[in-house]
């Protein structure tokens, strides 16, 4: 028979090795699926570019009024004539879409600015899912 103290260290290794296990199999469970990483776990579900662009061109026209700029690329986000297409053989997806949006709407005034410009605008590196041949994406 053993001193009482010893049982109690055998269960508390016990507990520490079952605590040790059960977290490295929550951290192997939690981990992302391969090719589900940067997706968010998100079907891979095109772009629909009709939606994309409406809510980019209210986002745009919201920075712009926010930031008080008068551009033609402002005007044009705040009355958008037809609906623009993606480029031939361009499919970004969902989630480069929302990716997009989202970097638009945290945009500050001057990062806003150099994409709203007349001249030589700028465009988020999130945004460029669709580079033209010999573009930098």
């Amino acid at each position: 028979m053993s001193a009482p103290g010893r049982a109690r260290r055998r269960g508390r290794l016990r507990t520490r090795d079952v605590a040790g296990v059960a977290a490295l199999l929550l951290l192997v469970g939690v981990a992302p699926v391969v090719g589900d990483i940067g997706s968010c776990g998100q079907a891979p579900d095109e772009l629909d570019p009709y939606k994309f662009f409406a809510l980019k061109a209210n986002i745009d026209c919201a920075q712009c009024e926010a930031c008080g700029l008068h551009t033609r690329a402002c005007a044009a986000a705040c009355d958008p004539e037809g609906a623009p297409e993606f480029p031939p053989g361009c499919y970004p997806l969902v989630h480069d879409g929302e990716v997009c949006l989202r970097k638009l709407q945290l945009a500050g005034c001057d990062e806003f600015s150099a994409y709203a410009a007349d001249e030589g605008p700028s465009i988020p590196t999130e945004c460029n899912f669709c580079p033209l041949p010999g573009e930098a994406p």
